[in-house]
């Protein structure tokens, strides 16, 4: 269900400081014996300190491969074979692409975290979940007492609302809910500045989803963290994040705030994400999903990827692929264009 997006309620950093993270021409190719296939093409955004930047997108638009980059948690045979990723961070600004191993293991925990999709596949299933918390906060504090790292991971645990005494629990001793709440938790372990989200909320039911949104929203307003968020839920992102990039074929084709993508989408893509979804309030209409698939990455279509599908495709779509100017890349929207 959507629900329209209130304007105003979150706030970004802002001034000269408060880039945290800058992508520009990022490019992921997948090698294969054959051509590579790019799964990232050309991806450009800013993220603001304190902001929620959702990324949303069919299956197969590019969207696990962009936040596997932007963590640098990516394996052969995806490669970054263009662009930079700036990380702003509390000491300084490095390109994530150009650092070596060991100096992303610097960084993880401390600076950058993620949240998988898999809470169950995430965490370890043979350690206490205390345990887990152990590991990550005494490796980032070599001074760090194990009693006292364990008084801190129940003190996490708590802040996502667990009680502290599941802190001896396996991960299997905990419901779907309680696990994606810790990992969320682990995520927040050393306090970072980035948290990446992989669709964290995609294997719970839609009232522990409610819960977990509301816990990510009030402890980004008390830690002041950026974050990531990764789903093909639109609806979602419409009532979560301050702005949201929508991706189609391996590239961002619009990027706007939550309520404006809502109230006035401007790419062809984006208004049918928006109308798959009923809103909770509103007269009773037929609800129209997007024709067609998205395309093989493999052999994509000439110009626009989704001039195939698109209701509002017009002579030359078939032929020149639009680029992201002002927040939307669709030729409707350009200067000097007219439908035939």
């Amino acid at each position: 269900m959507i629900t329209e997006p209130a304007p105003g309620l979150v706030t970004a950093a802002t001034g000269p400081n408060s880039t945290v993270l800058s992508v520009r021409g990022l490019t992921v190719d997948y090698l294969t014996d054959g051509a590579p296939v790019r799964a990232c093409d050309d991806v450009s955004f800013t993220l603001r300190r304190g902001e929620i930047l959702g990324v949303a997108g069919e299956s197969g638009s590019g969207k696990s491969t962009l936040i596997t980059a932007l963590t640098r948690l990516q394996r052969p045979p995806a490669v970054t074979t263009e662009g930079s990723i700036e990380f702003h961070s509390r000491d300084g600004s490095v390109d994530l692409v150009s650092l070596s191993a060991s100096e992303l293991r610097a960084l993880r925990w401390t600076s950058l975290a993620i949240v998988l999709q898999s809470a169950m596949d995430a965490l370890n299933p043979v350690m206490r979940i205390g345990a887990q918390f152990v590991d990550v906060l005494r490796s980032h504090d070599k001074g760090l007492g194990r009693k006292d790292a364990w008084a801190r991971a129940s003190e996490l645990l708590g802040m996502v609302g667990i009680s502290a005494d599941r802190v001896r629990s396996y991960p299997h001793e905990l419901s779907g809910g309680m696990r994606q709440r810790a990992s969320i938790a682990l995520a927040l372990a050393c306090g970072p500045e980035l948290v990446v989200m992989d669709e964290p909320t995609t294997a719970v039911d839609v009232v522990m989803q409610r819960q977990i949104l509301a816990q990510v929203l009030r402890l980004r307003r008390e830690l002041g963290f950026s974050v990531v968020f990764v789903t093909h839920d639109l609806s979602l992102l419409l009532e979560l994040a301050d702005r949201i990039a929508i991706m189609y074929a391996g590239r961002i084709v619009e990027i706007d705030t939550a309520h404006s993508l809502y109230a006035n989408p401007r790419h062809p893509y984006t208004r049918g994400l928006r109308d798959s979804f009923p809103p909770l309030r509103s007269p009773l209409r037929r609800l129209s999903g997007i024709p067609g698939s998205p395309p093989d990455l493999r052999n994509p279509p000439a110009g626009c990827a989704f001039h195939p599908r698109c209701p509002d495709r017009f002579e030359g779509c078939d032929q020149e692929r639009p680029l992201l100017v002002d927040g939307v890349a669709c030729r409707l929207h350009q200067s000097g264009e007219n439908r035939a």
